[in-house]
């Protein structure tokens, strides 16, 4: 019989098998022949030794480890590298420079990096091969605005993106509008052949969405840029400097971002090496091998926190008097990235508010557990990469006089979650390819 406590347990190794699953490492292996300095690219093999010289840039949280790895498996052949991650994420590189930079708010160091990346593409000739390594994050920490914008119209731009509840693929089209690098607009400023090797953290694993897609084409318009900021009050509350950039754009003076039309997509291979899926299905054997009836839910799933949180209680319920989607001991597995609409001045992240607000709604559900937590370790403006919580969690909190509504209310979930010691903390996971989402029922 399942206890809370050994749900709980099983809960946190379900997902850290996920995690464990996603490790840039052991993806990039995978797509090596070492022995015959061969790449696997998807259905094609190709050979290394065709290219004069091999460079590696990169940019995300996860791009110094998977640049750490193929730097040891390149070994003698590699010529320069350069990477931007986030600061923190200390990358053992021997050869490739690694650049610390602000995240999720780009900052000096991020376009210091960038110029230095853009300085390296450019040197390579149309014989040589430059590696782009590529995971979340690399929208902050790859920037290059257009000229007559600052990098801090930038920074207010981003923040009041992240704080609407805007969809990161509806933030990414603006970001691609008013860089220099990203929209395929990096590709473009190559001449070499380019392989990028991305860690997908964007729902549908759009190319375009990940890490704003510098290598990929871009079917967005200016247009769209300014529905979304209408869609969301901002159009007026945006910097100037942008709003000419964007109706300059419109009126045909600066140039759209690449599409897929464009010849210069012709030498460049984006391959995508891992995703949620892939954490998704290691956290679903897991969960089978501790003895749960499974299933994954969707690795779709996006919205506000909140709202996905009444949906997994719902599940949660229908599992308790009518046995199904699965029956008990059942664990239901999800992925994605939802979205919080800040409203209060508090520390919190998506996957917090929705179990907050999941513990809510489970409130007095017996052998019931919850977790969301982010494969990259980092939940919103906090140390934690999510939180778990129980049919009891609410009582707990209303004794040691924590108010679960107050706490919703002024999105301070991770306070919250902190007084009852039941936050997810992972420290930098080398990885990151969105959220794990979690309910057990014993």
């Amino acid at each position: 019989m399942n206890t809370v406590n050994s749900l709980k347990e099983d809960a946190l190794e379900i997902f850290y098998a996920g995690l464990k699953a996603a490790d840039p490492d052991t993806l990039i292996r995978k797509l090596f022949l070492p022995e015959d300095n061969l790449l696997k690219i998807e259905d094609r093999v190709c050979n290394l030794d065709k290219f004069k010289n091999i460079y590696i840039v990169g940019f995300g949280k996860a791009s110094g480890f998977m640049a750490a790895t193929l730097e040891e498996l390149l070994m003698g052949r590699l010529k320069a590298g350069i990477v931007n991650v986030r600061n923190g994420y200390v990358a053992p590189c021997k050869i490739i420079k690694v650049n610390a930079a602000g995240h999720p708010i780009p900052d000096e160091a991020s376009i210091k990096g960038t110029l230095e990346i853009v300085r390296l593409i450019k040197d390579a000739e149309e014989k040589d091969l430059v590696f782009c390594l590529i995971s979340g994050g690399g929208s902050a920490l790859f920037e290059l605005p257009f000229y007559g914008i600052s990098l801090e119209d930038i920074q207010q731009v981003t923040a009041l993106l992240l704080k609407s509840g805007a969809y990161i693929d509806e933030i990414n089209i603006i970001r691609k509008h008013i860089s220099q690098v990203k929209g395929g607009r990096l590709a473009k400023i190559c001449k070499a052949e380019i392989i990028s090797l991305i860690l997908s953290d964007v729902v549908n694993d759009t190319l375009s969405d990940i890490a704003s897609g510098p290598t990929s084409p871009d079917a967005s318009t200016f247009m769209d840029c300014k529905n979304i900021l209408l869609k969301y009050d901002l159009f007026h509350k945006i910097p100037m400097s942008i709003k000419e950039h964007i109706q300059n754009g419109l009126n045909g003076i600066v140039e759209e971002t690449p599409k897929s039309t464009d010849k210069i997509f012709d030498k460049i291979h984006n391959i995508i090496i891992g995703n949620n899926r892939t954490a998704l299905k290691t956290s679903y054997q897991k969960a089978i091998e501790l003895g749960y009836n499974t299933s994954i839910l969707s690795s779709y799933i996006k919205g506000e926190a909140r709202e996905v949180a009444k949906v997994f209680s719902a599940i949660a319920r229908e599992i308790h008097r009518y046995g199904g989607p699965a029956k008990r001991p059942a664990c239901i597995i999800a992925g994605g990235e939802t979205t919080v609409r800040v409203r209060g001045n508090g520390m919190g992240g998506r996957n917090q508010e929705l179990v907050l607000s999941a513990a809510m709604e489970i409130n007095g559900l017996e052998n019931t557990v919850i977790l969301s937590a982010g494969t990259d370790g980092i939940d919103g403006n906090t140390d934690a990469a999510g939180a778990i919580a129980d049919g009891s969690t609410v009582m707990r909190a209303r004794r040691i006089k924590i108010n679960p509504e107050t706490y919703l209310a002024d999105n301070n979930s991770y306070s919250f979650f902190k007084g009852l010691n039941d936050l997810v903390v992972t420290g930098p996971t080398r990885t990151n390819v969105m959220d794990i989402m979690l309910l057990l029922v014993g």
